[in-house]
């Protein structure tokens, strides 16, 4: 006899938290993430359906597949995982899980979802982070960010906090750890709130800086020196 899972009808979709590292698309247009163990080979949206990593097709979440999203269900189990090195430069997220899944005692694993909430830890340095800038490392098509502060930005790809928010889409919301969550698309009709306007002439003022100091660098070694 086969044992089938009970299943759960919810009047509103569940909640539940994970952490993952933001990615911006090589050409600048899109925003996304990936995750930080079984599915780190694959990119998502804030809107997405999950793909098995072994490519078998089959519906996921499979009950004989470690396929699909995964999160937990409580934030300060999702926020403890940023505690471990290799995941000090992830964000965390607040997700809704929608479509299929299968309830764990910690969490869920899924088929759809949708990330509401980013929140962005500190830059490196121990700086507030205004924005996510190049972290060194990438996905095919897309490229790996970080939390940065306006000093160490530099030259370095980078997008503003609201920006990448933008680029994301779906009503993404994107906050500094100790900030204020800055919906997509708030503000004036431009786009363009205080908040964001701060952020980005803190990322240009700290980009012509750098150029600045390279150009004095190259003039002390000109013509007749060295």
């Amino acid at each position: 006899m086969r044992v089938r899972l009970p299943e759960e009808r919810p009047a509103e979709p569940p909640t539940g938290f994970k952490i993952a590292h933001p990615m911006l698309s090589q050409d600048g247009g899109r925003a996304g993430f990936t995750g930080v163990s079984l599915g780190g080979a694959l990119p998502y949206g804030v809107l997405d359906e999950a793909r098995c990593v072994y490519g078998l097709r089959h519906r996921t979440p499979h009950r004989r597949c470690d396929c699909g999203f995964h999160c937990v269900h409580d934030r300060p189990a999702a926020e403890a995982m940023l505690s471990t090195a290799e995941h000090r430069s992830a964000v965390l997220l607040e997700v809704t899980v929608l479509g299929a899944y299968i309830r764990f005692e910690l969490g869920f694993r899924y088929a759809r979802q949708r990330v509401r909430a980013a929140t962005v830890g500190p830059c490196a340095c121990g700086a507030a982070a205004v924005a996510l800038a190049d972290a060194g490392w990438g996905r095919p098509g897309w490229r790996g960010l970080a939390a940065s502060c306006a000093g160490c930005v530099r030259g370095r790809t980078a997008v503003s906090l609201a920006a990448f928010a933008r680029l994301g889409g779906q009503g993404l919301r994107v906050r500094a750890g100790d900030g204020a969550a800055e919906p997509a698309g708030a503000g004036p009709p431009e786009g363009l709130g205080v908040s964001e306007l701060v952020a980005e002439a803190a990322l240009l003022q700290a980009r012509l800086d750098w150029f600045q100091s390279q150009l004095a660098r190259l003039g002390e070694g000109g013509p007749g020196k060295g």
